[in-house]
């Protein structure tokens, strides 16, 4: 019959063989502590998702980190609960920050989102500036919005009009004056 110290003997010694990257042993560890460390996990995050997620990332530092293990005394169990229990809380802490960093970032939109009155003003420089477009020449209003709503260039503003590159600086900045007149009246 095999006994707990039997058990703690055939863990440390999985841990060991480990530590030389025995991937058998791996597996063997695996099966034999995977129930116990998914539960410190899944209690710490309370999400069964995320547990399976965790429990994997603290495989792989148990992987990684067996060499470090050394026989004092204390359970190869405490050491595997622990590498667990703490790759559970540094995810609780990553999603804590992410999700406070959302909400941080939600409030910034909402601050900056405008008010009733300021989309009230919004509406209706829009539509004075609509009506003050509607006065200028079709193509020189076109000209204007391509330039300064859409982001054409001068150059393919020219190329689209065909008219040369100064032309359509002289159409856009005498646009622009006529717009400003306009808007000021």
């Amino acid at each position: 019959m095999i006994g707990p110290m039997s058990d703690l003997k055939d863990i440390e010694n999985l841990i060991a063989r480990v530590a030389l990257r025995d991937r058998a042993a791996f597996g063997e560890l695996y099966t034999r502590t995977s129930a116990k460390l998914f539960g410190v996990v899944l209690r710490v995050l309370d999400n069964r998702a995320e547990a399976e997620d965790v429990i994997q990332d603290a495989y792989v530092k148990i992987w990684r980190n067996a060499g470090r293990y050394t026989q004092n005394g204390f359970s190869p169990m405490t050491w595997l609960i622990t590498i667990a229990r703490n790759t559970a809380i540094d995810a609780r802490r990553r999603k804590t920050r992410t999700d406070v960093q959302s909400d941080a970032m939600l409030e910034q939109v909402a601050d900056s989102a405008p008010g009733p009155e300021a989309a009230a003003i919004a509406a209706s420089d829009r539509a004075a500036l609509g009506s003050c477009l509607d006065e200028l020449q079709q193509v020189r209003a076109e000209a204007v919005t391509r330039a300064y709503l859409e982001g054409d260039s001068y150059a393919d503003l020219a190329a689209h009009f065909d008219v040369p590159l100064n032309t359509m600086r002289t159409w856009l900045r005498r646009s622009l004056l006529k717009l400003r007149e306009c808007l000021t009246r």
